[in-house]
């Protein structure tokens, strides 16, 4: 019997816990609607101060999926030594193509290369003044595609391997760009982490200097709770849940401007890109790392509240009002 009573005390427990906590999320949900211009006022803020953040972060994460002809900027041309054969050359394209991360490899004949060239130059007559072609074997080579850092460790390693290669004599690279490229990319990612942490303190000192401006407006009624013997967690739980739902609010808002700032850049992004003869449609954040973000900024706006209503209810205990812990 006492088992039985014990577990229906423990239900009972429960389900007065899970009352109380779906009142005070609605309920400060609904205070929040019920000053709509003021809700409205710090919820922008929030959501400006989330959204320069992530739309770095977007505009980075689709800088690294673009392709404008990547395949042919970080093509590396190899260049064997006169009087290679064709046999030899061959060779070195099945080898490159069976254990090195390439994405494609193309050999060039002389004859195909002199062809090229008198299509490129308009020396017509004058190569064909020429006894014999001076023009020796090559390849291009490109990379597998992928990252800047995977496509700038694949030219890396392919490099090395030519060069190692009696047979070639000269391989071509322009490697400056890419080492830049990589460079940026890099700063980059460290510029949206140090945001990430500078917005975040702000969104934790507007929901904190929000809510305490909130416990200030309703201090009798804290007293009161407190004289009569109400915990922290008591006076604590509807500031919490207020504070989660400016969170919330904020991070929602913020994706939903970047959403529709994506909608706005996308044609002439797409125009642009037709100079390059290329197209690219950017990629938003996506269901997953909406989440995220809804997360934290909950978490956030939880975590600014808790500091104001902590504050307050330090206050109270110095002043010997408070009731339970």
């Amino acid at each position: 019997m006492n088992s039985i009573a014990r577990t229906g005390q423990v239900r009972r427990r429960i389900r007065a816990w899970s009352r109380r906590h779906s009142y005070s999320f609605f309920s400060s949900l609904g205070v929040l609607l019920q000053h709509r211009i003021g809700t409205l006022m710090t919820v922008l803020v929030l959501a400006i101060a989330m959204f320069l953040p992530l739309g770095l972060y977007t505009t980075l994460t689709n800088l690294e999926g673009m392709n404008l002809r990547q395949d042919e900027w970080s093509a590396v041309t190899v260049f064997f030594k006169s009087g290679t054969s064709e046999a030899e050359d061959r060779s070195v394209a099945e080898e490159l193509a069976t254990r090195m991360q390439t994405e494609n490899v193309v050999v060039i004949s002389p004859a195909e290369g002199m062809l090229d060239f008198r299509d490129a130059s308009g020396f017509g007559e004058s190569l064909d003044m020429l006894e014999e072609n001076p023009l020796p074997w090559v390849m291009q080579v490109s990379p597998r595609s992928g990252t800047t850092g995977e496509v700038e460790q694949g030219v890396r390693e392919l490099m090395a391997y030519l060069q190692s290669l009696d047979s070639v004599e000269l391989t071509q690279f322009d490697y400056k760009w890419l080492q830049r490229l990589g460079r940026m990319v890099e700063l980059g990612r460290s510029a949206i982490t140090a945001l990430a942490l500078l917005f975040g303190l702000a969104v934790i000192v507007v929901v904190a200097n929000t809510i305490r401006l909130d416990v200030a407006s309703h201090a009798e009624e804290i007293e009161i709770l407190a004289l009569v013997g109400a915990g922290n967690a008591f006076v604590r739980q509807p500031f919490l849940y207020t504070g989660l739902w400016y969170g919330l609010m904020g991070s929602l808002l913020a994706i939903g401007l970047l959403a529709v700032t994506m909608l706005y850049l996308g044609r002439p992004l797409g125009l642009l890109l037709e100079a390059y003869g290329t197209s690219f449609k950017l990629q938003g954040l996506g269901l997953y790392k909406s989440l995220w973000v809804l997360a934290g900024g909950g978490f956030l706006g939880w975590l600014g509240a808790g500091i104001a209503v902590q504050r307050y209810l330090r206050q109270l205990k110095i002043g010997g009002r408070l009731g339970r812990h």
